[in-house]
């Protein structure tokens, strides 16, 4: 770690050391380094190659389910095969030791989870799910049998034969209304929040941190980009976090 870095790292572990709760708003950043493409970095983001419109709409589920699974299919393939980096372990760590009370993400790839986070606020759904439209049946982490990744066939629910939808939170819907109160309720009571690998640019998920603010949240973000928030944060990290958030559960003696 540059030397630079460590009086804003002591600083860090200070604030979280004094906070009687912590909540981590963690976006497509720290799943980047464990392979799984974000939506909207220019040049390298999924936008850029295809209209959401077209693809990731409930629109677009319900008229042309094929384009839909088409696009969707490898994006589930990768989050299965994907593990956890050094940033979701630490996390889990952090909520061990009481350092972190909860995580909001807005990430759909469950590597919270696989990295023993244990409060999970999922605020765009989660792709290890799914559900029939029509009959309501839920299906687990098996919705999407390996064989319907290799070809064009759709996954249909086995009671009423619609195809069923992934879980995850398609442009036209709304956020699920329980992840959002949740999510709500843990920024306006945060003496803390860690802002890990978001731009802070997707409304309405990027409000919460700054009603953190509003309720007198301490703010901490470390991302690459800029943020909005940047100015009323207490540290800003334009680091790699794959270095600043280990270095951070260093600081605080639990790496």
């Amino acid at each position: 770690m540059s030397i630079s870095l460590q009086p804003q790292i002591d600083q860090a572990a200070e604030l979280l050391r004094s906070s009687k709760l912590t909540v981590s708003f963690t976006g497509a950043g720290i799943s980047t380094p464990s392979g799984i493409p974000d939506f909207r970095s220019p040049g390298s983001g999924l936008w850029n190659k295809y209209d959401p419109f077209e693809v990731a709409s409930l629109t677009a589920f319900r008229r042309h389910p094929q384009n839909f699974f088409n696009w969707i299919k490898p994006l589930v393939k990768i989050a299965r095969q994907a593990q956890p980096n050094l940033a979701h372990t630490c996390l889990a760590h952090m909520e061990k030791q009481g350092f972190l009370q909860a995580v909001i993400t807005q990430n759909i790839d469950g590597l919270h989870q696989k990295a023993g986070s244990s409060h999970v606020v999922e605020l765009h759904g989660s792709a290890q799910s799914a559900t029939c439209p029509h009959c309501f049946k839920k299906y687990g982490a098996d919705w999407l049998p390996d064989s319907f990744l290799l070809n064009d066939s759709l996954p249909l629910c086995e009671n009423c034969g619609a195809v069923i939808k992934p879980d995850v939170v398609l442009f036209e819907e709304l956020l699920p209304v329980d992840a959002w109160l949740e999510a709500e309720r843990l920024c306006e009571s945060a003496d803390v929040i860690l802002v890990i690998g978001s731009s802070l640019e997707v409304y309405p998920a990027s409000s919460l941190p700054q009603t953190g603010l509003q309720h007198g949240a301490r703010l901490i973000i470390a991302t690459r980009s800029h943020t909005p928030l940047d100015e009323y944060a207490d540290l800003v990290f334009n680091q790699d976090l794959i270095e600043v958030i280990p270095n951070l559960c260093r600081a605080l003696n639990i790496l």
